[in-house]
């Protein structure tokens, strides 16, 4: 079996697994405009959509029959798990409510596409049936692991950009309260001013408002927003905040010194990573540019004296 074969039977096994896992509301949509212009067109072309629709509707119901079997392998078994997987994923910025079937299908279909390269592999390669086992279960492992790995880089992106976003909000939070704006008011404004810069905490700030406009408390719906961020400075900054409320202190002056250390922290972790830098580089030089340079400068010297002592 080529290479080819491989990859064209791996491109199928993925298209038929992503077909199985999105959701069918654009295809339904599709097909229900299809069947209207079939019945002002003839009889051939809706007789065509009738089977289309009839072969759509058994793939679908062979999904729902293997979905309650496949969410059984990587399901998590108990509340906290669930909440936690919740959780992660509105920390990386999915809050769809078919967000978790989406990501355990996207496991599933990692670990079935990892189990038949390694299975499709070894088999061309000659392996026996244990070598073969053995590649199966370590590419779908692979597979498996793999999502939440994306997941948990797609959490750490979104926090960083947050984190970078913040001592402008705040700048934005101070002109706007100094302004005579209340800070509900303030709130909102930022979300709608920091669409374009910060989209992330635009729309957390957004949400908060949308909250508070439903009767939930201003701090709960901060706290809430530091929930589904999960970064520790804003949470520093949801407590200077509360702390200002309940003591009568200013909050502008409270969130400008905020302002000022988030923004202190920030160049001092431009300036450490800047430091990293030399000694980061001391591989590629070692392993690459040293020895060009050795090759270039004791080259000649070498060839001359092998044709000396030759």
């Amino acid at each position: 079996m080529d290479l080819v074969t491989i990859v064209v039977l791996l491109g199928i096994a993925g298209g038929l697994i992503a077909y199985s896992i999105i959701p069918a509301t654009s295809r339904s949509k599709e097909t229900v405009k299809r069947r209207l212009e079939g019945r002002r067109g003839g009889g051939d072309d809706s007789t065509a959509i009738q089977e289309k629709a009839k072969a759509a509707s058994t793939t679908q119901r062979v999904v729902k029959k293997a979905e309650p079997l496949l969410s059984r392998i990587i399901m998590p078994t108990s509340e906290d798990e669930i909440s936690q997987l919740k959780m992660k994923l509105m920390q990386a910025g999915f809050r769809h409510p078919e967000a978790q079937k989406l990501f355990l299908g996207m496991k599933t279909a990692c670990m079935a596409l990892g189990v038949i390269a390694g299975g499709i592999g070894a088999a061309s390669l000659g392996y026996d049936v244990a070598g073969i086992s053995a590649a199966c279960a370590f590419l779908g492992g692979l597979g498996f692991i793999a999502p939440g790995v994306w997941l948990g880089m797609a959490t750490k992106s979104r926090q960083d950009r947050v984190r970078r976003g913040l001592p402008d909000i705040l700048d934005l939070l101070v002109v706007s309260v100094e302004s005579g704006l209340a800070l509900d008011a303030a709130i909102k404004r930022v979300g709608e001013e920091m669409a374009i810069v910060h989209p992330d905490l635009s729309e957390e700030f957004r949400i908060a408002t949308m909250e508070g406009q439903m009767g939930i408390p201003r701090m709960e719906a901060l706290n809430n927003m530091a929930t589904r961020i999960g970064l520790d400075e804003l949470r520093s900054m949801i407590s200077v905040i509360g702390q200002a409320e309940r003591f009568g202190t200013s909050i502008a002056k409270a969130l400008r010194n905020q302002g000022d250390a988030m923004r202190t922290k920030r160049r001092q972790e431009a300036e450490e990573r800047a430091q990293k830098t030399a000694v980061k580089l001391m591989i590629p030089l070692v392993l690459f540019i040293f020895p060009a340079m050795g090759v270039v400068l004791a080259g000649p010297a070498a060839l001359n004296l092998m044709k000396a002592f030759g």
